[in-house]
């Protein structure tokens, strides 16, 4: 029985939709323009977010980073880490033998193009400046594990020795040898030819779909250190051992701050990551971008919400002796609230649906033109964006639903 009524309800509702459809889809354009937004913009993010997660997986969850920045290490330093002493790659000795709760430590050395003087990678018919390039210790690949997609990473012996060899990222290897032949050939970097010995695979997620792993050019960390002397951008890398990560991180602090003579008290003059902590500040940075994107496309919902009051109030008004009639056949005040109200959701719940499909469309569109940019439409996206729409109807279809409701049913009968 409850059902049948409920069935009614909507489709007496459909039928006043229909029967204004020019009035009624004014009324939902706003819930339209705000559901979408929403959604969208929910879309975008949570695309962006799984794809540097992604990314910074791939770091190793074990695995913290020393830097002498607060930042991206390929990032110009403020005037606050420039007063910063750079860090000595022979920390990571000194950590590896006093830490026992690290499990082995790796160096990393970011060059610059600007004071290294670099302007291109070049190959006999091709060059290219879209790329970056840094020395990596010969164990790196042991603590933060990545695909060949073909040749292999250096050994400690070129490491050692400092051979000119290097591993390069997928792009770069398209960008220099077409024909997919990396492995064996020659790059010149500054007047200085490294052969390549290892081309990555595509690097899973990034920031936009791209990532720098892409456009590297690795080099055994003693190469860069005497082709590049004057470079001191070092990233320590210790692995914890399992269940030890909070443990290690902060006896590396400490160790730090004796080798470095930290004054007590002083706050550290130094950085210490891990990967999680960083998608911990992402997520916040993107709760604010989603939280505006909110703010913003509730004005639109709030226009929608009152558009449909107002088109409530009116259909009362145009319905005042429907609804004495109702009354004197027995229709208590409850059915005529829940008639009402009906209507309000099904209205909203139509601009809701719209909105949905319109964003899914939009979401679609923008994956197809911005390849680069991930893009799918979560469950909960979708759900939040009916559910809202839905609440958006109970809350303004309240007060002429119970307007409604109050009419007498002798006046309402007597009314033209």
């Amino acid at each position: 029985m409850i059902h049948l009524i409920a069935g009614e309800n909507i489709k007496m509702a459909l039928d006043a939709v229909r029967s204004h459809r020019f009035r009624s889809s004014l009324t939902i354009l706003g819930i339209v323009i705000g559901i979408t937004t929403v959604v969208t913009v929910g879309s975008l993010t949570s695309g962006i977010r799984q794809g540097i997660v992604t990314f910074f997986e791939e770091f190793g969850p074990d695995n913290i980073f020393v830097n002498r920045g607060e930042r991206d290490p390929g990032a110009p330093y403020t005037l606050k880490e420039l007063k910063r002493r750079p860090l000595r790659p022979e920390y990571a000795a000194y950590i590896r033998q006093s830490v026992r709760s690290v499990e082995d430590v790796s160096v990393q050395l970011f060059i610059l193009s600007d004071t290294a003087g670099i302007i291109s990678a070049r190959v006999p018919g091709f060059e290219t400046d879209n790329f970056n390039i840094s020395g990596y210790s010969a164990n790196s690949f042991e603590l933060q594990p990545r695909e060949f997609s073909s040749g292999r990473f250096f050994t400690p012996e070129e490491d050692a020795r400092g051979a000119r060899a290097c591993v390069i990222g997928p792009e770069l290897s398209s960008a220099l040898f077409p024909d997919g032949q990396a492995v064996g050939r020659q790059i010149s970097i500054g007047g200085t030819e490294y052969s390549v010995i290892g081309v990555l695979a595509k690097a899973k997620g990034g920031f936009f779909g791209s990532s720098g792993f892409d456009t590297i050019m690795m080099i055994p960390l003693t190469t860069a250190r005497m082709r590049f002397p004057n470079e001191d951008r070092f990233i320590i890398v210790a692995k914890a051992r399992p269940g030890m990560r909070e443990d290690a991180q902060e006896e590396v602090r400490q160790l730090l701050r004796r080798i470095r003579k930290t004054p007590r008290g002083a706050e550290d003059d130094f950085s210490l990551t891990t990967a999680d902590q960083i998608i911990k500040n992402l997520d916040r940075i993107l709760s604010v971008v989603v939280a505006v994107s909110i703010a913003l496309s509730s004005l639109g919902l709030l226009v929608g919400g009152i558009g449909v009051m107002n088109i409530m109030l009116v259909s009362v008004t145009e319905r005042t002796k429907e609804i004495g009639v109702r009354k004197a056949i027995g229709a208590r005040r409850t059915d005529i609230v829940i008639q009402f109200l009906t209507e309000a959701i099904t209205l909203t719940a139509l601009g809701g649906l719209i909105g949905v499909v319109f964003s899914v469309l939009v979401t679609f569109l923008i994956g197809k033109l911005v390849p680069t940019l991930p893009s799918s439409v979560p469950g909960w996206a979708i759900g939040l964006g009916f559910g809202v729409s839905v609440s958006i109807g109970v809350f303004f279809g309240v007060w002429p639903a119970v307007k409604a409701a109050r009419l007498d049913p002798v006046d309402s009968l007597r009314y033209e």
